[in-house]
């Protein structure tokens, strides 16, 4: 018995190019992934930065709590370079608008855990982006270190430990940085 798929193509030719679309290892992935890794640092690839949240972010850095995504313009609905096809517009516009709410909802759950993240749009200069993804990375490793480096500050003093905002990303990161060990 054959099963019957609601096509949400408006053509063979329309849903094999769509479904053509890589999930990672993107070429804008790639040039990221080589430049981060050209400026010496070492990252966790599409990975789950909370085991438990099925959500995956482009590169991780576990230890400091760093989440880098790099958005496609057209199905993360880029404000300059977002397009729509002309068929089926409802539900194209539905499903950039779901990817939009679900990209909120993981920035905000990361946060809320401890998180920094850092939201690049594909389009951006990559080089430059791997630039901010370093600064990032080794601001948010210094303050660790330094809250490490205090042996007798007790567990309650570290939970006053924060960054409140380290100009980075797309917000302020107001989460403990500094982990008891």
């Amino acid at each position: 018995m054959e099963r019957q798929v609601e096509s949400w193509a408006s053509s063979e030719a329309a849903r094999a190019k769509m479904r053509a679309n890589r999930a990672r290892d993107t070429k804008p992935e790639l040039r990221l992934r080589r430049a981060v890794h050209a400026l010496g640092l070492r990252y966790r690839v599409s990975a789950h930065p909370i085991p438990s949240f099925r959500r995956t972010a482009d590169l991780v850095f576990s230890r400091v709590r760093l989440a880098v995504f790099l958005d496609g313009c057209f199905w993360h609905g880029c404000p300059e370079h977002g397009s729509r096809p002309k068929t089926n517009p409802a539900f194209w516009h539905a499903k950039i608008e779901r990817n939009m709410e679900r990209d909120a909802q993981t920035t905000a759950r990361l946060r809320e855990e401890g998180w920094t993240v850092l939201r690049i749009w594909e389009h951006q200069d990559l080089t430059a982006a791997a630039q901010e993804v370093a600064m990032t990375y080794r601001t948010l490793l210094s303050q660790l270190i330094i809250c490490e480096a205090t042996p007798t500050q007790t567990s309650s003093d570290l939970a006053t430990c924060q960054v409140s905002n380290l100009g980075v990303g797309d917000g302020p990161s107001a989460a403990p940085i500094c982990r008891s060990t």
